[in-house]
């Protein structure tokens, strides 16, 4: 029976303006046995009628827990983790539907199997900030009779507003950061552009919620303020205040604009991010597949202390070409001290993946819910076959890059490189490391069958952690090496050698 360590969350700051229970904190050697039930409940309000969340008790140990304990034992991880998190207003992005009338507006989640809104003032799950810049923009609605969009007739000019919270303000101390969150605000209106007739009264409600939560109010809420024009034909985004959102995490800033992906929490995945680098050594190549803006790649570039003499590079492969540009804000505010090779390549991963593989020691890959394209998973299952039939020279493999593959030539053009100074020659190695982060637990079990399928790889290390309490989900952090693996190698032979006479 192998002993599952549950590691503690810290104790949660007092969040201002409500409040919520703090945290609870286990012994980091405890067994399977759970807390009680209400010293982790969630007690809220909401519960029954928001489809947010699933667990009302509990929210430490997901029921899920269990199946994924009895997979990694199975496969030969005696030491799996969990890290319960922050349970209580851990979620630091939302998106939330608006809806009602200018006089009684509801900002919420739809209900189960419906377009019913719940609203979800109280919510347990989003930052004390969120809750509280809602209660604002309620206000602002019914003070400038803005009308919430109506699904029926299509009319309305509200439709729905995105909530993302920054706690990088380093003139505060580390312990007071959280509280003190900023909620970067986007506003998805019912229009094609500034420019149609009801962007007056957007404007307007811009104004509002910075005069009243910007930075010369007396409860300083928000960030910045931004507007996305949106129809059922077309989608544009543009700022009123302000810049970008930035954000702490894995060692890095990282600058994202509201289209671009971020985890809805910020602390989890830090947490996260700061376990996958043990995994990395000084001087590897790093691949970053389904990249987004990078901020996995770029973490291990600068938190591994990347030297001249170590020549060390990463490669940040995604499909989404928005994200180049928080990819290249991010960049400028990596330290100056970094020496290495970084590239962003706007390309498809599905499409001859071995050409991204080669040349690297490790393989980071965050694929979505659906896992890891099947093209991907027959590259990595194969690497030993492909190292026997390849035997290439470094210039025939230039060729088959450059010549053969016009999609490569396409995602170069696309690219953006920060050149190291110790200008490194990639080489034809392959990853003997694959790390896989997951929030599709289903889609990862599936994609580690194939992969241990035939002996390429065996489990290394596993790390479970709670990114979504209240729900039947858990982000996993797995590491793979190359090679059947200690405890799967055939055994010798008990019989001794005879010694001669």
């Amino acid at each position: 029976m192998m002993t599952l360590s549950i590691l503690s969350a810290q104790p949660s700051a007092p969040p201002l303006p409500t409040s919520f229970p703090p945290s609870p904190n286990p012994n980091p050697n405890l067994s399977l046995s759970p807390l009680p039930s209400l010293t982790c409940a969630l007690q809220c309000q909401h519960f029954q009628s928001c489809s947010g969340c699933t667990q009302e008790l509990n929210l430490h140990r997901p029921i899920i827990l269990d199946d994924v304990t009895d997979f990694f034992n199975n496969h030969g991880v005696s030491d799996f983790t969990f890290d319960s998190c922050r349970l209580w207003g851990w979620r630091c992005r939302a998106k939330l539907a608006v809806r009602g009338s200018s006089n009684s507006p509801l900002i919420g989640l739809y209900q189960e199997n419906s377009h019913n809104i719940v609203d979800i003032p109280h919510c347990k799950a989003h930052h004390p900030s969120i809750n509280a810049t809602v209660e604002l923009l309620k206000q602002g609605i019914t003070h400038l009779k803005v009308e919430p969009y109506d699904e029926d007739q299509g009319t309305g000019e509200l439709r729905y507003v995105q909530m993302a919270v920054t706690m990088n303000n380093t003139s505060l101390p580390a312990s007071q950061r959280y509280r003190n969150g900023k909620v970067q605000v986007t506003l998805v209106w019912n229009s094609r552009n500034e420019n149609s007739p009801s962007s007056e009264k957007l404007k307007a409600l811009a104004n509002f919620l910075w005069r009243n939560g910007g930075p010369r109010s007396n409860v300083h809420l928000i960030h910045s303020v931004w507007a996305n024009f949106q129809t059922s034909t077309n989608n544009v985004e543009t700022s009123f205040r302000r810049n970008r959102l930035l954000e702490h995490v894995g060692g890095i800033d990282i600058a994202l604009a509201p289209s671009s992906f971020g985890q809805a929490n910020t602390r989890a995945f830090d947490s996260l991010l700061h376990q996958l680098q043990k995994y990395v050594p000084y001087g590897a190549a790093v691949a970053d597949l389904y990249a987004g803006a990078g901020v996995i790649g770029l973490s291990l570039a600068a938190t591994r202390k990347c030297r001249q003499e170590l020549r060390w590079s990463v490669k940040c492969i995604e499909i989404n070409k928005e994200a180049k540009l928080s990819f290249e804000k991010t960049v400028g505010r990596l330290p100056k001290s970094i020496d290495s090779t970084i590239s962003w390549h706007h390309a498809d991963t599905s499409i001859g993946p071995l050409s991204w593989l080669v040349g690297s020691d490790v393989v980071v890959v965050d694929p979505p819910r659906k896992g890891l394209d099947p093209s991907l998973v027959d590259a990595l299952r194969t690497l030993s076959l492909a190292e026997k039939r390849a035997m290439l020279t470094e210039r025939s493999f230039s060729k088959v890059k450059n010549e053969k593959r016009p999609w490569i030539l396409r995602a170069k053009e696309a690219s953006v490189q920060i050149e190291s100074k110790t200008s490194p020659e990639e080489g034809q190695s392959l990853p003997k490391t694959l790390i896989y982060i997951s929030c599709g637990w289903e889609s990862f079990k599936e994609d580690c069958k194939s992969l241990l399928s035939r002996k390429e790889w065996h489990l290394d290390k596993a790390h479970g952690f709670n990114f979504f309490p209240g729900t039947q989900s858990i982000e996993v952090l797995a590491v793979f090496k190359r090679g059947p693996g200690a405890g799967l190698k055939k055994k010798k032979s008990g019989k001794r050698k005879k010694r001669p006479l």
